[in-house]
């Protein structure tokens, strides 16, 4: 037996793992680092599976090539050679712009997936380039890039000390954080209560989260930023503002908030009037406050207003930068510009519906448009990386009927699954102990300074490509060099980028030198961990990747500090408070208080032992409260007649579903979990238990109109009693099976 420890790569908190292997290399046991400082020993259901996620008897070891129906195991040399040919051939005839790119969230979680994305990004040469940021956050970088000048600089609830939490459409508890990195977020939520702190919860559901709460609050879905209009509208007008940071618009703002008095959007967010005024009175009085929210907002119809205005709601309170309230952590990695500063979005726009960029990409809400459309410009290839579109997309289905209409599509990912199975490659990266760790992004939204960096706890097996190879090779291809060019090429143009970077940094270790001279004091065993070395050298710390190893459990960097000055990117050096950008937004919204109340609403749901589509396969991790089930009010079922099964029906499809009657979901709202619908699929714990696509449901011509993200949550559905469904292979046939070693 042997012990290693690493960063769990699954979800977004950013754990410590003990990891039990016995002699042969298997991993017998998984529990929480009880010596990393961040995380102290706590681990949730998906952390404590990760030995049986990465041992997955599904998971593709070797490149696959589709023949027709039917796929074949293949040798990393004729896997490229085929992508060479597909690609360069719909480039010679169509052009760069035939060529899109999909990131799925995993990209976020890998080092290869995240050095490398842009690098290959920049060698295609388009400008379709997706990924799952519309998908569930780009309101939030969009908000932030407007207040702040910069779309990166994300203020996180200083969970650890603050007085009051204000929890809008978010689910830490299940969730465990997001763009909060927070380990244990449940037992730092207990905390806060028992230090004499307070805490709210406002959802449409009563979550894990409102059960930990002070309060509890229904709110009607795709109304949070009229609630949010109508905090803002009371603190306004009752005197009740703090600011504690310098700042332009206050006035344009107490404008834009005239309309949205509390009795004003009282009956379309459902929330009392008298509550809406106690709410603000709360937050303005107490010591220091926080107001949080993320997913269940940032995928509603008005998700960039929302975003903003929880921020807003901050700066009025006195609580941005400040001990207590929201702030900035400060990473130990050099802070590396993602978009332009001042922010700006539009530089471009999709081909078909005109939709504008943000940070570098187009709303994956367009693609189907884009690969259905005819004309100049039409997306031909794909390339997408560790996505599973069809069941994560607005509208999945559609994608599922479009892709097969691409001249040529390749997937890096470790499943043939319902998206994948239209590619004509596949190119499977190693397992996840196999891969170096360090979250490089999630370390710039935690609630405490700390690093971390895990090596590979397993070798490659021989032959066996790295992530960060499969995805130099792919730039490689696309920059025309062909796939036997040598992928060092790659790594050494990333670190030309970063240590160039690094050179003209006043103070910089390597101030002065050339660029070859800068790398020679690099160490690392990979590109990513080179990369990743320069970065620490060129970061706050000053550590370096051989400090990390020394700290196999993280170091803690201490408690997080007021730094608005450094991350602010406005050409005023002011936090804007009504910025012109919004305007539009704001009367729209002013429109919506006229608005009939919908009869019924559909929302997603966080599930504690489930992860997006990918966790579905793992038998400790299905079954029991982790099913694809309807909830639906009591009073909903007794009034519609349900007994069963209901058909759900939208704008865009319809879907029959088991009814499971709940008390916790407000009346005219149901709940339906995303990441399912694996019926067909080769995965086969997974298709024991396949559920249905909520994504069905879903429209993909609503967007939120100043990001681009899809609209998930809000979505007018009709209910009916419906019939158990009788299976039907030929509706969704299972996949060929796979040549399996």
């Amino acid at each position: 037996m042997r012990t290693a420890h690493r960063t769990c790569p699954i979800c977004d908190a950013v754990c410590g793992l003990r990891i039990e292997l016995d002699a042969g290399e298997r991993v017998i046991g998984v529990r929480g680092d009880t010596e990393d400082p961040f995380s102290r020993g706590y681990v949730c259901p998906k952390g404590a599976s990760l030995g049986r996620i990465d041992e997955d008897p599904d998971r593709l070891r070797v490149p696959m090539i589709r023949t027709g129906d039917r796929w074949h195991e293949a040798t990393w040399d004729e896997a490229f050679d085929a992508v060479e040919k597909g690609l360069t051939g719909v480039i010679e005839e169509h052009g760069r712009q035939a060529v899109a790119a999909y990131f799925g969230n995993p990209t976020f979680h890998t080092m290869g997936g995240i050095f490398y994305r842009g690098p290959l990004s920049q060698s295609l040469g388009t400008t379709n380039l997706y990924s799952a940021g519309t998908i569930d956050q780009m309101p939030k970088h969009v908000a932030c890039g407007l207040m702040f000048g910069n779309a990166m600089a994300i203020p996180v609830p200083d969970l650890d000390r603050t007085d009051f939490l204000l929890v809008i459409g978010a689910n830490p508890a299940e969730s465990h954080g997001s763009l909060c990195a927070a380990p244990d977020f449940p037992g730092r939520l207990k905390a806060l209560r028992a230090r004499g702190g307070r805490l709210v919860v406002l959802d449409p559901r009563r979550t894990r989260t409102a059960d930990l709460a002070d309060e509890h609050l229904f709110v009607r879905p795709g109304t949070d930023a009229l609630l949010l209009f109508a905090l803002v509208h009371t603190l306004l007008a009752e005197d009740l503002v703090t600011l504690r940071v310098d700042t332009e618009g206050l006035d344009r703002l107490a404008a834009h908030a005239a309309p949205f008095s509390p009795a004003a959007v009282s009956k379309m967010c459902g929330v009392p009037a008298a509550t809406i005024v106690r709410l603000a009175r709360e937050l303005a009085s107490a010591p220091t406050a926080a107001v949080y929210t993320r997913v269940g907002t940032s995928t509603a119809e008005f998700g960039t207003l929302t975003q903003y205005l929880v921020d807003v709601l901050n700066v009025l309170t006195g609580n941005l930068d400040r001990p207590g309230g929201v702030m900035f952590t400060r990473p130990a990695t050099l802070e590396v510009p993602w978009g332009p500063r001042p922010f700006v979005s539009g530089r471009w726009h999709s081909r078909v519906r005109g939709l504008p960029e943000a940070l570098g990409e187009l709303p994956v809400a367009t693609l189907a448009d884009e690969i259905e459309t005819p004309g100049e410009g039409r997306v031909r290839a794909l390339i997408s990386v560790a996505g599973n579109l069809v069941l994560s997309a607005p509208n999945g289905p559609r994608l599922g009927r479009a892709l097969p209409d691409l001249d040529f599509m390749v997937c890096v990912d470790p499943y043939l699954n319902e998206t994948t199975r239209y590619a004509d490659v596949i190119l499977p990266p190693p397992r996840m102990m196999q891969m170096p760790h360090y979250d490089l992004l999630l370390l710039t939204v935690t609630v405490r300074n700390y690093t971390r960096f895990s090596p590979p706890v397993l070798p490659l097996e021989p032959g066996q490509l790295s992530e960060a190879e499969i995805m130099a090779r792919l730039c490689l291809i696309a920059t025309g060099r062909g796939a036997a060019a040598d992928p060092a090429l790659v790594d050494e143009a990333v670190l030309g980028e970063l240590l160039g970077a690094g050179v003209q940094i006043p103070g910089s270790p390597f101030e002065g030198m050339t660029v070859p001279g800068a790398r020679s004091l690099l160490e690392g065993d990979s590109g990513p961990e080179l990369m990743l070395d320069a970065m620490l050298r060129l970061g706050p710390y000053g550590l370096s990747l051989a400090e990390l190893r020394k700290h196999p459990h993280g170091i803690d960097l201490g408690p997080l500090e007021p730094r608005l000055a450094e991350v602010l990117g406005t050409e005023s050096g002011l936090v804007h408070l009504a910025p012109a950008e919004l305007g539009e937004e704001i009367d729209r919204l002013r429109g919506r208080l006229e608005a009939p109340v919908p009869r019924m609403l559909l929302i997603g749901r966080r599930q504690l032992r489930s992860n997006n589509s990918w966790l579905h396969n793992v038998p400790t991790l299905v079954g029991g409260s982790n099913r694809c089930t309807l909830h639906v009010h009591p009073d909903d079922v007794d009034r519609l007649g349900l007994d069963g099964h209901a058909r759900v029906t939208s704008a865009t499809g319809d879907l029959v579903v088991p009814v499971e009657p709940n008390d916790r979901i407000m009346p005219g709202v149901v709940s339906l979990p995303h990441g399912w619908g694996h019926a067909g699929s080769s995965q086969r714990t997974a298709a024991r238990q396949p559920g249905v696509n909520a994504n069905a449901l879903t429209d993909d011509s609503v967007v939120d109109p100043l990001s681009g993200n899809a609209v998930f949550n809000g979505t007018p559905v009709s209910l009916a009693p419906a019939p158990a469904p009788i299976d039907d292979p030929a509706a969704d046939p299972a996949l060929p099976p796979l040549p399996r070693r």
